[in-house]
């Protein structure tokens, strides 16, 4: 089974406001990020997490009835995360009523475009509630930040405190810490609770064959998920980049990611990992319905 753990979807480019310049939601050549066009782009996912944003700062919230709405009509293969926005001042009784009362199991961050320091009092009352509620949080880094975001606030150093304070919360961070990617895996390798997506990585063969080398020599590689980082990416595409990452090594002595690491990440079970999955009950395939693209190596391993 393949689970994405990183997706996107809004009703309209308005709702992305100044946040049409981050990376991790959509670039130049993206003109849909509709619920009817994510579910085109799943397959062979069989689960799909689909992740809320909301920033005052750059004028962004893509609505989380909206992904809300999504996740009803399909309970068996979309799992919510809500964007909730530190600087709001219900911002902790606002995550535990789109708990209770819409099925969101987890929830978004930005510090970066929130102009929040992960830390600040405001996101820590967050994270105690979050721990409560065992609702992971996941951190959006983005591969480039809008102009009007604040770049220190975005380091995976900066988590370090927060995953000390609250050892029971799950904690993801995007597109591998960029870019940080050796602070994010300093972060991995010291706490159990946080792991991180290879989201945005397909479309960057150097930076994802760098990126997940230093992960496996560095024994954190199966603490990294799978993501398609829709609409960016098609799941389709984003699992045949992971398999063919070792085309790179072709002709030269550099290391190969042993492919059963990069199968792992592919059919890794994030919901399980999560403590999650005891909510989300998978349709079981259709006869004769694929359940994984090829993973038949292009390259030595």
């Amino acid at each position: 089974m393949i689970i994405d753990s990183h997706s996107h979807i809004w009703p309209n480019p308005e709702c992305l406001g100044r946040a049409e310049q981050l990376s991790c939601l959509t670039i130049p050549r993206v003109e849909r990020a509709h619920a009817d066009a994510h579910q085109a782009s799943m397959h062979p996912a069989s689960i799909s997490i689909v992740l809320g944003f909301a920033s005052r700062l750059l004028a962004a919230e893509i609505p989380n009835a909206y992904i809300a709405k999504y996740r009803r009509e399909n309970p068996r293969h979309i799992v919510g995360f809500a964007g909730i926005d530190p600087t709001e001042r219900q911002a902790a009784e606002q995550l535990e009523q789109l708990h209770t009362e819409e099925g969101f199991l987890g929830f978004t961050l930005s510090p970066a475009c929130q102009g929040i320091h992960p830390c600040d009092t405001r996101a820590m009352r967050l994270y105690e509630r979050a721990q409560e509620l065992q609702m992971p949080v996941y951190f959006l880094c983005g591969m480039t930040l809008p102009e009007a975001a604040c770049l220190e606030y975005a380091q995976p150093l900066a988590l370090d405190e927060v995953a000390r304070s609250f050892p029971r919360l799950k904690i993801i961070l995007s597109h591998l810490g960029f870019p940080w990617v050796e602070q994010l895996i300093s972060l991995l390798a010291k706490h159990p609770n946080v792991y991180a997506d290879v989201a945005g990585l397909s479309l960057r063969p150097w930076l994802a064959y760098r990126s997940l080398t230093l992960a496996y020599e560095c024994g954190v590689i199966e603490k990294l998920f799978f993501a398609s980082d829709f609409p960016v990416d098609t799941v389709k595409n984003a699992v045949e980049s992971l398999y063919n990452l070792n085309k790179i090594t072709l002709d030269s002595v550099l290391p190969a990611v042993p492919r059963e690491q990069l199968r792992g990440i592919v059919e890794r079970d994030t919901l399980e990992i999560l403590e999650l999955s005891h909510h989300v009950k998978p349709a079981k395939p259709t006869v004769g319905e694929p359940t994984s693209v090829s993973n038949k190596p292009s390259a030595r391993t």
